[in-house]
């Protein structure tokens, strides 16, 4: 794991390898509280709002998540005394059934599984809400 500082921007910039020998470059904006984790090289993607603070940009072709972004990471990272903020996954039912599939699978796969969990409410016997919440143990290395 290597760490850096870039004090013009005021970000900081970890980079280690996941267990898989996937590397994971996560860059942290203080000023912002903005973390991006950015999964091997960079290649064309496809940006998706999973939530209003959290965006999965992944190549619809391979399949491949190129990056996640975590606005107000601070607070999406928090713990409450009942354990980690969850978020529903609204912005998933506007996607075509292809692509929800695909970020559904993104997100339960590794690296991205490691910073993102994801669960779900039983809202009915036939209606499942998904949600998220963000696993910090990773991410905290960064911020």
């Amino acid at each position: 794991m290597t760490d850096e500082k870039t004090d013009a921007l005021n970000l900081q910039k970890t980079e280690w390898i996941t267990a898989k020998g996937e590397v994971v470059c996560l860059v942290y904006d203080e000023a912002e509280d903005i973390l991006e984790a950015f999964f091997g090289d960079n290649e064309p993607a496809t940006g998706i709002e999973l939530t209003d603070h959290i965006l999965l940009r992944l190549n619809q072709t391979t399949g491949r998540v190129v990056s996640l972004t975590l606005l107000h990471f601070s607070i999406l990272a928090e713990r409450t005394e009942y354990g980690p903020r969850s978020y529903p996954l609204d912005n998933l039912k506007g996607l075509p059934e292809t692509l929800r599939e695909l970020v559904i699978r993104a997100l339960t796969t590794s690296p991205v599984d490691e910073f993102l969990k994801l669960s779900y409410f039983q809202a009915s016997p036939t209606k499942r809400v998904p949600f998220t919440y963000v696993e910090p143990s990773r991410l905290a290395v960064a911020a």
